[in-house]
C-alpha cells in the first residue's frame, strides 16, 4: 500500500453509503437513460458498492438475469440490505478477474470503480471476455480533474490550504485519465468498438453543514480516510476552515 493509497478504506458499507451511495443513486438512473438497454437481458455489474447501479438496473431494465460483484464484504452486506430483489446476484469478485463465463452477459457495467481499480485494462479486457458478441459495455467515474464533484473539491481545496502536502492525495491528482478524452482512450486501447461518452450532471444539496460534513468522519474513501487520519485538532481546523468557506442557501442548505 502507498502513501498515495493508504487512505482508500473499501468496508464499511453504511459509511460509504452516506458518503457516495446517495449521489451514485442520483447518477445511476441518468447514465442507463444514455445507455438506453433493451429489457431481459443478462447483465454484470463490476465493482457493485452498496448497490446504487443494481438497483437502478432493476427498477427501469428488467433484466433477465442480474450479477453484482465487489470485492468488499461489507459493501456486499449493505448491497444486499438495501436491493432485496431475488434478481439479482451479489457476489464477491475482483474485476481483473472476473469468475464468469465468458460470452455470457449482454450488458457489462461499472460505475464508479474504474479509477480505483490497479490494472485498468486487465479489468477491461475481462470486461470484453464475458461480453457477448454485439454487447454493450459500459462505465462512468466522477469528472475528478475538471471539478466535477464539488463537494470533493472543496474538501480538498481547505484540506491542502492547511495541509499542502496532501495535494498528492487528491482524486485530480491521482485519476488525471478521468475526462471524456481520456476514458474514450483508455476503452480504445481496450479494443472496445464504437466508443462513445458523455456528461452526465446532478447537483449535490445537503440539507446544512453536517449533513456536509458528517460522511468524511466516517472514514469511507479516500477524502474521509485522510480526513480521520488527521490529529482532533487538526480535523478541528479543518471542519472549521469548511464551515467559514463553504457557500450557503437561505435555508442553511449547502
Amino acid at each position: 500500500m502507498t502513501e498515495v493509497t493508504r487512505h482508500d478504506a473499501w468496508q464499511a458499507g453504511d459509511s460509504y453509503d452516506l458518503y457516495m451511495g446517495r449521489w451514485s443513486r442520483q447518477i445511476a438512473p441518468l447514465f442507463l437513460d444514455w445507455l438506453d438497454p433493451a429489457e431481459g437481458l443478462d447483465w454484470l455489474e463490476v465493482g457493485c458498492g452498496t448497490g446504487a447501479l443494481s438497483a437502478a438496473i432493476l427498477a427501469r431494465c428488467n433484466p433477465r438475469s442480474l450479477v453484482s460483484i465487489d470485492p468488499s464484504e461489507g459493501f456486499l452486506a449493505k448491497a444486499r440490505a438495501i436491493v432485496p430483489d431475488k434478481r439479482v446476484e451479489f457476489l464477491a469478485g475482483d474485476a481483473q478477474a472476473l469468475s464468469v463465463e465468458s460470452g455470457s452477459k449482454d450488458m457489462v457495467v461499472s460505475a464508479l470503480v474504474l479509477n480505483f481499480i490497479p490494472d485498468k485494462q486487465k479489468a477491461l479486457a475481462e470486461m470484453r471476455r464475458v461480453a457477448r458478441p454485439g454487447a454493450t459495455i459500459g462505465f462512468y467515474v466522477w469528472d475528478y480533474p475538471g471539478g466535477g464533484v464539488e463537494f470533493m473539491r472543496a474538501f480538498w481545496t481547505a484540506a491542502t490550504a492547511l495541509d499542502p502536502g496532501a495535494i498528492d492525495l487528491t482524486e485530480d491528482r491521482r485519476f488525471p485519465f478521468c475526462t471524456p478524452d481520456g476514458l474514450t482512450d483508455l476503452a480504445e486501447k481496450a479494443g472496445l468498438g464504437s466508443v462513445d461518452c458523455t456528461r452526465i450532471e446532478a447537483p449535490a444539496v445537503f440539507k446544512d453543514f453536517e449533513d456536509y460534513w458528517h460522511p468524511f468522519t466516517l472514514g469511507a474513501g479516500p477524502a474521509p480516510g485522510y480526513c480521520m487520519s488527521l490529529d482532533p485538532a487538526a480535523r478541528q481546523r479543518l471542519m472549521e476552515r469548511l464551515r467559514d468557506s463553504l457557500p450557503r442557501g437561505e435555508d442553511g442548505s449547502i
